[in-house]
């Protein structure tokens, strides 16, 4: 019986061969003599010299241990193209713009068995979150908890369909392809021809439907056109172009911001791109000397009100675009958290046709306060007939605080959990959508959860007003408004939102749907006037006089 072997396989891109796809400067010893190799192949071998391991002279052990790297990669052509199998850690010796990076990946999707998968790596780019789910028998991909809309797949381990079970029997696809197969060398240009072909193959969209709407952007020759479009709409100040905090934060704590990399910064009171333009015209910045490097070293920094350092992030990783690439028709680049991803644009228009019709316009006041908290207690002191629930909790004891809602307020016969955002961030209305279905799940299941919210909207408003209220609530007549503080025009409708928002959105969305509750949203116009930017306060001690060294750069 002939022997199962394992294979790393990368597919180079066109025009990269042996002589240009090595890293200059590498280690690999090429011209090796080899009986079997494939007709047309090429080898190149590491073979470090031996050492001791780091251990042997932590623990004084007196006995002669060494260790050394062996590896090889093999260079196949197969028709106008050329295969890298790699053996042992040597991968890392290809150029990184020298190979495919969806070729893996793809292969995978197109040669899998979607009935037996058994493990899946992936990245929700909304939160950043990675996770890897294995199950102990072959599954399909919906007890993996894939979701289409907004998570987007980096790996995939399976078993292969019956019709390429002789080529290969288990696979496990990224940028590079890792296969077992009982292929001998004098077969493997045959079987990279035939991965080649599944390559090729669009077979993956009817196993696994809508798998790629979203996809990482991993070439860096793609990523350097990306970065040149993005650093034309800087330079051009592209209003499309906005500035955001890559986290989670609370607007609550008084946030204000400054930047860092062109001298001292004021302090401002909000996180806009208008704000950064702001800082670097005062300190004489001439934006078209600046390029994705400055972009990356600059740094957005949220501070209290006296400017004492919290947190910093890059500018380039705080930025968020939309942009296309010649050539890449039906497709937009969405940069999010310093990554890019491709997004399909039929994917696009689906997300906007589902979402547009749950904009509604706005039924309460325009904002124009301090907090969001301000906001809420005014909107609910000119009427008497809504509660104010911010910051309250109506979860049971002992487990963490749910809020469930900002305002509460009856409208056409149903009681309205209004949610309120002074913000279009990401990860700020992610957070957001999800806080209003698990309030409406914690409702649905726990009783006590219901009579909690009962004392609350007694306590907030009187009985006649919190009669309809409770009455509505106990018969789950309700439903859900995200309502969204913004500058821009609610014309725009769901496009006023970021990418990953959307998604999000969408999912909430469906949530509620699922469980028969009405949601929609609504773009509460800002009326309030953003303060001008200040100098830093100083303190008593003149240790706090200044921002840390490594966040403010010093004049000169």
């Amino acid at each position: 019986m002939t022997k199962i072997r394992s294979f790393s396989i990368y597919l180079l891109k066109t025009g990269f061969d042996a002589e240009t796809a090595l890293e200059e400067g590498n280690l690999l010893q090429p011209d090796i003599e080899a009986d079997n190799l494939p007709r047309g192949a090429s080898i190149f071998i590491l073979d470090s010299q031996p050492r001791p391991p780091w251990w042997r002279a932590y623990f004084g052990i007196g006995a002669n241990l060494s260790q050394v790297n062996k590896g090889a990669l093999i260079f196949l052509p197969v028709g106008d193209r050329c295969f890298a199998l790699s053996f042992g850690h040597v991968s890392h010796n290809l150029r990184d713009s020298s190979y495919e990076y969806d070729f893996g990946l793809r292969v995978t999707l197109n040669s899998l068995d979607p009935q037996k998968l058994k493990s899946t790596d992936t990245v929700e780019p909304g939160a950043a979150k990675r996770q890897r789910t294995q199950l102990p028998i072959e599954s399909e991909l919906t007890f993996f908890d894939f979701d289409r809309d907004s998570t987007v797949l980096r790996s995939l381990t399976g078993k292969v369909k019956n019709e390429h079970r002789d080529l290969f029997r288990h696979a496990t696809g990224s940028s590079n392809l890792r296969i077992s197969t009982d292929v001998l060398s004098d077969g493997l240009e045959a079987l990279c021809a035939a991965l080649l072909a599944l390559y090729n193959n669009d077979d993956y969209k009817t196993s696994f439907p809508e798998i790629q709407n979203i996809v990482p952007v991993r070439d860096p020759i793609e990523i350097s056109a990306l970065n040149e479009n993005l650093l034309s709409a800087f330079q051009a100040r592209d209003p499309d172009l906005n500035l955001t905090v890559p986290e989670i934060i609370n607007y609550n704590d008084n946030l204000y911001v400054m930047f860092s990399g062109a001298r001292q910064s004021e302090i401002y009171d909000d996180v806009f791109i208008g704000r950064y333009y702001e800082y670097l015209d005062l300190q004489q910045v001439d934006l078209a000397d600046m390029d994705i490097e400055t972009l990356k070293r600059h740094k957005l920094i949220l501070t209290d009100e006296e400017g004492a350092s919290r947190d910093k992030h890059s500018i380039f990783k705080s930025l968020v675009y939309d942009t296309a690439l010649p050539g890449a028709a039906a497709q937009t680049f969405h940069l999010c958290d310093g990554e890019w991803y491709r997004i399909d644009n039929d994917y696009i228009a689906r997300l906007q046709a589902y979402l547009d019709p749950l904009c509604v316009p706005s039924d309460l006041s325009s904002y124009n306060h301090d907090t969001e908290g301000d906001y809420n207690q005014a909107v609910a002191g000119a009427d008497p007939t809504i509660a104010c629930l911010d910051m309250k909790n109506i979860s049971p004891p002992g487990q963490r605080q749910v809020e469930p809602c900002d305002l509460l307020a009856v409208r056409g016969g149903r009681a309205i959990f209004y949610h309120i955002k002074v913000s279009t961030l990401s990860a700020q209305l992610s957070h957001l959508f999800n806080q209003g279905v698990n309030a409406i799940e914690l409702l649905r299941l726990d009783p006590t959860s219901v009579d909690r919210l009962e004392v609350l909207v007694r306590d907030a408003v009187t009985q006649a007003n919190a009669d309809p209220l409770v009455q509505n609530v106990r018969d789950r007549q309700y439903g859900i408004i995200f309502g969204i503080v913004t500058r821009k025009d609610s014309e725009g409708r769901s496009l006023n939102l970021p990418l990953f928002s959307r998604i999000s959105l969408m999912r909430s969305m469906k949530s509620l749907q699922l469980m028969g509750v009405p949601g929609s949203i609504m773009f509460i116009a800002d009326a309030s006037v953003a303060a001008a930017g200040r100098k830093k306060a100083r303190k008593r001690k003149a240790a706090a006089i200044l921002v840390d060294e490594d966040v403010i750069e010093a004049d000169g």
